[in-house]
């Protein structure tokens, strides 16, 4: 084999090998966001479970209020068969402003504020939607860094061809400042 055979072939290993390794980093990039999405999953599914409890233990004190139950346990529901960051995130929107007014009727019924099971299950969903939050900011990092991997040089040459699209990020939407605050709970 002449001299340049062994160039042509040394700059074709070293091509593939660059290439083998934007592939390795983009699947890195993307089992990040995958595992980030589990994440915020997981508190979501927490938070559902919590709900019913939640609601159960309003419905004993202030059963009159019948269409702010219901409109929880609907919208929870919702939540729960929403797919996608997009789809999941209006969900979640909307089950937290129900949880608000749903919170707002304990300050209507002083024996329900002071039961020990409302306070302890409002604390623990506070501790959820602060966990909740965390999840949603680790998530949208890990999409960011994923989008801005396969948009770089030179991965953006190769990314779209080897299957790597862009992700959604979990936006809160116009909600955003209420979602950012820590959960008060009051007793």
């Amino acid at each position: 084999m002449s001299t340049t055979g062994w160039i042509v072939l040394g700059v074709i290993v070293v091509l593939v090998a660059w290439i083998v390794m934007i592939y390795n980093q983009l699947v890195a990039m993307r089992q990040r966001v995958g595992q980030a999405f589990a994440d915020v999953d997981v508190q979501l599914k927490q938070r559902h479970d919590l709900i019913p409890n939640l609601v159960e233990t309003v419905k004993g004190y202030a059963a009159h209020e019948r269409s702010t139950l219901e409109e929880v346990v609907k919208l929870r529901n919702t939540a729960m068969a929403a797919q996608g960051p997009a789809q999941q995130a209006a969900a979640e929107n909307m089950l937290s402003g129900a949880l608000r007014q749903l919170f707002a009727l304990s300050e209507a019924y002083p024996d329900l504020k002071a039961n020990a099971n409302f306070q302890q299950l409002q604390a623990e969903l506070s501790d959820i939607e602060n966990k909740l939050a965390a999840a949603r900011r680790f998530f949208n990092n890990a999409v960011q860094e994923y989008n801005t991997g396969i948009q770089q040089f030179p991965a953006a040459l190769f990314a779209r061809t080897l299957g790597f699209g862009e992700r959604e990020f979990f936006d809160v939407g116009t909600d955003r400042p209420t979602l950012e605050k820590t959960p008060q709970v009051k007793f």
